[in-house]
């Protein structure tokens, strides 16, 4: 079995960082999905790519994955570029600013 190790990134849609805190376990696809042709639907005969598994810790995952003969794969996350200065709307209308505000 093969697996990746990963630390989700954030949601592209929202500005916070739920569900980035763990480390994700998930098992790569062992078959083809094939498609019905009566209906469409895409279904595979591969239980292990629906289980996704949480983890605390890189440490944590690492020990499932060689405690259960699972051949993993660890990507590491990469890091966000901090805000050099937090600015709010009224900084638009500062008296200070380093050029004017026009529109």
């Amino acid at each position: 079995m093969k697996a990746r190790i990963y630390k989700p990134a954030r949601n592209a849609m929202q500005s916070g960082v739920a569900k980035t805190k763990t480390w994700v376990l998930d098992f790569a696809p062992s078959e083809r999905r094939s498609v019905d042709p009566l209906m469409g639907w895409t279904s595979s005969g591969d239980m292990q790519s629906q289980v996704r598994l949480r983890f605390d810790t890189r440490e944590a995952a690492e020990e499932y994955a060689s405690d259960h003969g699972i051949d993993a794969v660890v990507i590491e996350p990469k890091t966000r570029k901090p805000n050099i200065r937090a600015r709010g709307y009224a900084e638009n209308f500062a008296t200070d600013r380093r050029g004017p505000w026009t529109h």
